[in-house]
């Protein structure tokens, strides 16, 4: 028999007075003042943080910056005639921002960071500066400062800028451990999404050590499903105690917006970064090993009675190395550093890289079916001979390339074998003639029309030269290439 709804009503209000101890009374709730309202704690445990992330985000919150970064090109012409003037403006070619005076040209950028001294220093993405030469960071609570680029580091895509006059009372954020994050641990994302301003986003851990990402030279991530988006890039990525455990850097899209993979450099390399910069460096140094390593296929693991691959394998030394000196030999496969495993020879380059410059690590190396561990130097990469930079400005395959002499610190900088004969080629010139031609960055120039060039001396001298035709011999990545220009 099916009950009329206010009979239905009533029987529900009947369950709820029978549920009441006997003898209560009905009472009317108190109001409570504003200036009464309870105050939160911060999470004790896991259980309690469930019902609210918000002592979480008032305690990182203030730490996560917005910065904005511009170009500014004072060498733009500024008797520019006004048919150019509007044919720029017309096809949305003038990207002047605003404080752009007349005559200059200014590019913009818009990202995150995050604070990480009271000195007002702010850890961001490279990618946020890069080219760029004007920064100013604005606090959540709205002020706005102009700032310093300190140090630079594109192979990890981090970068520290410098408030330069910081007010009083800022705010760090300590950093966690990277390394004791767990898959399902939960983050939060906190940055200013598409410059709507500050936002934070919630999820886990989705996976840890990602290394297909393609963003930088140290493949070594955190995935996570918070939800990251263009403009959270340099953002913080914390953990349940308010505590830097990453900087948001890439996302996987097709559409440009949040599909739950995004990816954030560990706290371990940005603290690497970051006390480089305190220290007054320019540039981060990290650790030489002298050695080319690479993957340990199935039936490599096989063959050493490894229960499945793991580790990285010593293909060649480098005479006089730290490697050579500690007693590795081709074949060797080292397994961990410091204890700590590496699978792969992105996640060796990662621990290895945060071993610094100066003392020792210790390998745990597989040698034969045999286990031993041993000693590495820890020293930078020595500049055995100067690097004599040039900068190409002659009508050449080689004009808007900036070359410089080999050296085991610039082969590990480049991230090419060394030792190589020849110039290696810095940087290009975006839509220069280099740029055409198809040199890249760490090509080694080995020879121009039949003649070797070990120096850049030599290269220059060539270049001087007025020519039709040009052959020009590139080694890139072991294999030597030859092509012919002009003709």
């Amino acid at each position: 028999m099916t009950l009329p709804s206010r009979t239905l009503a009533l029987l529900a209000a009947a369950l709820l007075l029978s549920s009441a101890p006997a003898g209560a009374q009905m009472m009317k709730t108190p109001e409570v003042s504003p200036d009464k309202a309870p105050t939160k704690a911060a999470p004790a445990s896991k259980a309690e943080v469930q019902l609210s992330f918000a002592p979480v985000v008032k305690k990182a919150a203030p730490s996560v910056v917005n910065v904005y970064a511009s170009h500014v090109d004072k060498r733009a012409n500024p008797r520019a005639s006004a048919m150019e003037e509007f044919m720029r403006r017309f096809f949305g070619e003038d990207d002047r921002g605003g404080g752009a005076a007349p005559g200059e040209r200014a590019k913009k950028s818009l990202g995150s960071g995050v604070l990480v001294d009271e000195s007002g220093l702010v850890i961001t993405n490279n990618h946020v500066i890069e080219n760029m030469n004007e920064v100013r960071v604005a606090l959540a609570d709205r002020r706005e400062f102009e700032a310093s680029i300190v140090l630079r580091d594109p192979r990890t895509d981090l970068a520290v800028v410098k408030i330069k006059n910081p007010a009083p009372g800022l705010v760090a954020m300590p950093f966690g451990d990277s390394d004791v994050l767990e898959v399902g641990d939960f983050v939060m994302a906190i940055g200013n999404p598409f410059g709507v301003g500050q936002t934070v986003t919630q999820g886990i851990v989705s996976a840890l050590a990602r290394t297909q990402v393609g963003s930088t030279d140290y493949q070594y991530f955190i995935q996570t499903d918070a939800a990251i988006n263009p403009g959270n890039s340099g953002g913080a990525l914390v953990d349940l105690q308010g505590r830097l455990v990453g900087i948001n850097t890439a996302i996987y899209s097709q559409s440009g917006g949040s599909h739950g993979i995004g990816f954030a450099i560990p706290a371990g390399m940005v603290k690497a970064v970051v006390d480089s910069a305190r220290n007054g460096a320019a540039t981060v140094r990290r650790p030489w090993l002298g050695a080319r390593v690479q993957t340990v296929t199935p039936d490599i693991a096989e063959s050493m009675g490894l229960d499945h691959p793991t580790g990285v394998l010593v293909a060649s030394l480098q005479p006089k190395s730290p490697a050579e000196e500690a007693g590795l030999k081709r074949g060797d496969v080292i397994l961990s550093v410091d204890g700590l495993s590496v699978e792969d020879p992105e996640a060796f380059g990662y621990r290895f890289a945060l071993r610094g410059t100066s003392g020792q690590t210790r390998f745990g190396v597989l040698r034969g079916t045999g286990r031993l561990t041993t000693q590495v130097k820890l020293a930078p990469a020595p500049e055995t001979r100067p690097r004599d930079v040039l900068k190409v400005r002659t009508r050449s395959p080689f004009l808007g390339a900036t070359l410089v002499n080999t050296s085991p610190a610039v082969a590990e900088e480049m991230q090419v074998d060394f030792p190589a004969e020849g110039v290696a080629v810095q940087s290009v010139d975006e839509g220069s003639i280099a740029n055409r031609a198809g040199l890249q960055k760490g090509d080694i120039i080995v020879a121009v029309n039949g003649v070797a060039v070990p120096t850049t001396k030599d290269l220059d001298r060539v270049t001087r030269n007025t020519l039709n035709a040009w052959e020009v011999s590139i080694n890139r990545g072991g294999e030597v290439l030859t092509s012919v220009f002009g003709g």
